[in-house]
């Protein structure tokens, strides 16, 4: 390394030589080193300089670790946490993910490590979180990143039982609108499933285990465990582009936060060079590019858990049937460590399938969870470190074999020209069943096996010269039906509107991926509002308002009065009063499990074929369809005006519709500066249904969006663009906390430099990561 100016100098134990860090002026980090090993243990210290507490919460979150520096508060959170742990064999984990993972993952956690020790000898440089809760950051062990797995995307329990619960007391007509389902083969009830003994309490624990951490008391955006938050990517062939050459787009829609879920980094290092988006707490990067290939990934929902119900033996409720006999739990005794406190022992029960989450004697039953993230090999995102490398599409592919959790839609993109898709999950095999409903967990319904790679779907160089997936049903119709993927898809909204540009646009550029990743056209409310032809605009007292929802074009920009009264009338009025109409026809008594499982949180994109379902019953009855949107639209400007006031001259969407990002440990922390805490607000356009996803609470405040997003342009890769907001830094001390999040609002982003050259032309910093001489004191 040549010798030069060093902003910031680090003694690391552990390295081999020294490491570079040019951290640019947007606050991505370039690691340059001279190992692999190297660069992973630079990636870990420099993860930690910038995210420690979030880091450092994270772990001690998912290992059950909180109350140990919380007190008892936590305390069962962290038995939640405990029980959902991987708790196998170590030396299968590890092998599971191939034979660099376990070094890799050493190297990073020594990283961490290093800079844990180097800020309690310097704890001035302490992210303040640390003071404000009174404990001290603490080194990891390498096992302490894979055992915990509540950090990946999963609900398929949450649907089975939100199915259940809806069959039971409201019936099919309205499960199929609580959630469609696709493929639309019947749905029929196990033998020997009794929904009598459920309820919404039985995943309580589930629940608990993959909540974040609040430690304020102030509301904070989190994952609703109903349904995922989703996201977008696409790729298209260099003949469909400007420049001829392939591009590669992808946004992650995640719960929006303080400091944000991603983080940016540029490993290089002899045999690699790698940039882009992982999570701060594992090593490598999981969407992006090494120079070669680019990489991008949504959620695939591959059913990946099962709701298992047991009966319990009457004479000793220690024991569940299974067979023709009974079987006893499987019971670990963890102690919890408490802050201020006496620890406290916990039991965690087991059965042959996995984790007991409810019990109830005397009804004489209990649950269990199975899951393939319990499996090993499976901690979420760790098999990017897999792909890192890949030369070409084949080794990029061949690569994802060892994918298992959350299952994916991977694209790619070479510099060969080539691009693809692969579906990437483990799956299981069941025979005779399809997941959908919770079963007895008495034998009779195993799974059998998982499906290899390459059963999976996926697709080489497309006809159409691009792919694209928001989580939408896309199984090939010659998919084997004997291998259920999942019936749990999301609404197709997303992708009809990027299906529509993808296909009439024949140059593709970086600028117009750009603008559509920030796209607030709602596809959800033009087809609702194409739906209402059958009402008599004459007999509408606001039919004035009405035939501006006609007449709109779908946009949901921050100054559109029609998305204001669109997102509230909808969400608030019309679907509340399609359902009850819905329910009188089906005649449902006891209606409270459908209002909640129909009229769900607002923060995910909603159902469009639900909604569309319910108004195709008035295609012959437009009278009570102009009653209802009459009663409902009025209901709905009634309670802008209650918002707003009166001058509707002042109605837009932005009025209301906001973010605000909270650090729950800061916020309202006396002495603190506010910004350290909270960021915003800022007014937001779209929804939970368009492609610039800003899915949104009952406040209107955004809780789910895209933070990170990216397009690249493979080859030409200065050309890349980015964002992360609200910035790389999670320490408020920073000038990168939030340096990104009004670019972020105002639609921005900055390039996402890969060659050394264009690197150097942007550095905001110089860092040196010296090895430790041999010859000092």
């Amino acid at each position: 390394m040549a010798e030069q100016e060093f902003d910031t100098e680090y003694e690391v134990e552990g390295l081999t030589a020294d490491v570079e860090i040019l951290v640019d002026v947007w606050g991505v980090p370039h690691v340059y080193a001279g190992s692999r090993d190297d660069v992973h243990l630079a990636q870990g210290f420099n993860a930690a300089r910038d995210r420690l507490w979030q880091i450092d919460l994270w772990r001690r979150r998912g290992n059950g670790l909180l109350s140990e520096v919380l007190g008892e508060a936590f305390v069962e959170q962290d038995r939640a946490n405990r029980l959902l742990r991987y708790r196998g064999d170590m030396r299968a984990e590890w092998l599971a993910y191939g034979t660099a993972t376990r070094a890799v993952v050493t190297a990073f956690t020594r990283g961490v490590n290093a800079y844990v020790r180097w800020v309690l000898a310097h704890p001035e440089h302490l992210p303040p979180e640390f003071g404000v809760h009174g404990y001290l950051p603490a080194e990891w062990d390498p096992v302490d990143v894979v055992r915990f797995r509540t950090h990946g995307l999963f609900s398929n329990v949450e649907q089975e039982l939100a199915r259940a619960l809806t069959l039971r007391d409201a019936g099919p007509e309205v499960e199929e609108v609580r959630h469609a389902r696709e493929p639309a083969e019947p749905l029929l009830l196990p033998d020997g499933t009794d929904l009598a003994l459920l309820a919404d309490e039985v995943l309580r624990v589930y629940r608990l285990a993959f909540s974040p951490v609040d430690l304020s008391g102030v509301p904070a955006p989190g994952e609703w465990r109903g349904e995922l938050a989703g996201s977008n990517n696409w790729v298209v062939s260099g003949s469909r582009t400007a420049t001829g050459r392939p591009l590669l787009a992808n946004d992650p829609h995640r719960a929006v936060g303080l400091p944000s879920l991603r983080y940016l980094a540029h490993l290089d290092a002899p045999g690699t060079s790698v940039i882009g988006a992982g999570e701060p707490g594992l090593p490598g990067i999981s969407i992006g590019h090494n120079g070669t290939v680019a990489f991008g990934l949504t959620i695939w929902p591959a059913d990946s858990e099962d709701l298992y119900v047991y009966e319990l033996d009457p004479e000793d409720p220690g024991r569940y049937r299974y067979g023709d006999g009974w079987e006893a739990f499987t019971r670990e005794t963890d102690r919890i460590a408490v802050a201020g406190s006496d620890p406290v022992d916990v039991e965690l029960p087991y059965t042959r399938h996995g984790p007991v989450v409810h019990t109830d004697p005397e009804r004489g039953f209990a649950v269990a969870v199975r899951a393939v993230w319990l499996q090993p090999g499976m901690a979420p995102y760790l098999a990017s470190l897999e792909y890192q490398t890949a030369a070409d599409a084949d080794g990029f592919v061949e690569a994802l074999s060892r994918w298992g959790a959350p299952g994916v839609n991977q694209v790619y993109a070479t510099v060969d020209g080539d691009i693809g898709w692969q579906a990437s999950a483990l799956v299981p095999r069941r025979v005779g069943w399809d997941g959908s409903l919770p079963v007895p967990g008495d034998g009779r319904y195993e799974w059998d096996g998982f499906a290899l790679a390459e059963e999976l779907p996926g697709v080489r160089n497309p006809e159409a010269g691009w792919f694209a997936t928001a989580n939408q049903e896309n199984l090939p119709a010659d998919h084997d039906p004997g291998l259920p993927i999942t019936h749990d898809w999301y609404s197709p909204a997303r992708y009809e509107r990027l299906a529509e540009w993808l296909a009439r646009d024949d140059a593709v550029s970086v600028e117009a991926s750009w603008r559509m990743q920030w796209d607030a056209v709602s596809v959800h409310a033009l087809r609702v509002c194409a739906a209402l032809a059958p009402v008599d605009g004459g007999e509408v007292r606001d039919r004035d308002v009405l035939e501006r929802l006609r007449a709109w074009d779908g946009e949901e920009s921050v100054d559109s009065f029609e998305a204001l009264v669109f997102e509230v009338w909808l969400r608030r009025h019309l679907r509340p009063w399609l359902l009850e109409e819905l329910l009188d026809r089906e005649g449902v008594d006891d209606r409270a499990t459908a209002r909640r499982a129909v009229l769900r949180d607002e923060s995910m994109d909603s159902d469009l074929r639900g909604d569309l379902r319910m108004l195709a019953a008035y295609r012959d009855d437009g009278d009570r369809l102009t009653a209802g949107v009459d009663g409902t639209l009025r209901g709905a400007l009634e309670e802008i005006e209650g918002l707003l006031g009166p001058d509707r001259s002042g109605w837009s969407w932005g009025r209301v519709h906001h973010t605000r990002l909270v650090n729950t440990a800061l916020v309202g922390a006396e002495g603190l500066p506010v910004e350290w805490g909270e960021v915003g607000p800022v007014p937001r356009a779209g929804s939970g249904d368009t492609v610039g996803m800003t899915g949104y609470g009952p406040d209107f405040r955004q809780t789910m969006g895209s933070t990170f997003r990216m397009v690249l342009d493979v080859g030409e890769w200065d050309s890349s663009r980015v964002v992360n907001s609200p910035g790389q830094s999670g320490d408020p001390r920073s000038p990168h906390h939030h340096d990104l999040f009004e670019p972020w609002a105002a639609g921005g982003g900055f390039p996402l430099l890969y060659s050394r050259e264009a690197v150097e032309a942007h550095v905001g910093a110089r860092i040196r990561l010296r090895a430790p001489r041999e010859d000092a004191p």
